[in-house]
């Protein structure tokens, strides 16, 4: 990308990583506040909402999550080339665990709509369609049009997927409903609210309320957030443990 580091290109070919220092290593202390015993792991994203978001998910149980840009180590851009979000995950995990030399974890997610082929799913391409990088205003149009084709509504859900990287041989991965979103109906008929970069946000509809997300304030999301942090903080504990 232009501005950025040259692209590591990684994919399913990529050999499993070195070994490394064991986890019980990289406990430390690194910001006001941490638990002394709280384990750091680095999570794979630039994005400070991300971070934010996941940091707060994982604070409770003493897992301290730094931001690539907080390891002080260049590194450069990965190429996600997964058709799935397990996969790009995968890819993403790999590459900065190659990178930092430890633990690291990475996260994707794909947009999967009810009632359509599978050869039909946008996936984790749900911006890019038949090749061309779709607009804002082009992606609003191009799901209206599968609303409508499916009748009017149909539900949808962004499905997540994680891989965290331990060192020693030691990958976990998981995909499923629960470090995902709740379901919404996507529907023919944009909200006139638009927020740059959100664009199908103007066509998502609450199930239980048939209301547009963006007219229910914050009413919906306390429990869809419980519940998808609930599912994290279930992975990591297990895994953790485990190592």
């Amino acid at each position: 990308m232009d501005g950025h580091a040259p692209i590591l290109q990684c994919g399913a070919s990529v050999n499993p990583p070195p070994q490394i220092k064991p986890l019980g290593r990289h406990v430390k202390k690194f910001t006001t506040g941490t638990t002394k015993n709280s384990i750091s792991i680095v999570y794979g994203t630039g994005n400070p909402a991300k971070l934010a978001s996941m940091r707060e998910t994982l604070a409770p149980i003493g897992v301290h999550v730094v931001g690539l840009n907080e390891t002080g180590i260049s590194i450069p851009d990965v190429y996600e080339s997964g058709d799935s979000p397990l996969e790009n995950a995968r890819i993403k995990a790999y590459a900065y665990y190659h990178a930092l030399n430890r633990p690291v974890f990475a996260c994707d997610s794909g947009l999967y709509i009810d009632g359509l082929a599978d050869g039909e799913q946008p996936g984790v391409h749900v911006r890019v369609i038949g090749g061309k990088r779709l607009s804002d205003q082009e992606m609003i149009g191009h799901y209206a049009e599968i609303a409508r084709r499916l009748g009017g509504k149909a539900v949808a859900q962004y499905k997540n997927g994680i891989c965290l990287m331990l060192g020693g041989g030691a990958v976990y991965e998981h995909f499923g409903d629960d470090i995902s979103g709740e379901a919404f109906y996507l529907v023919p008929i944009p909200h006139p609210r638009r927020v740059e970069g959100y664009p199908l946000d103007s066509l998502s509809v609450h199930i239980g309320s048939g209301e547009y997300y963006y007219d229910r304030d914050d009413r919906s999301v306390d429990f869809s957030m419980e519940c998808w942090r609930a599912g994290y903080q279930a992975f990591f504990r297990e895994h953790l443990h485990a190592a």
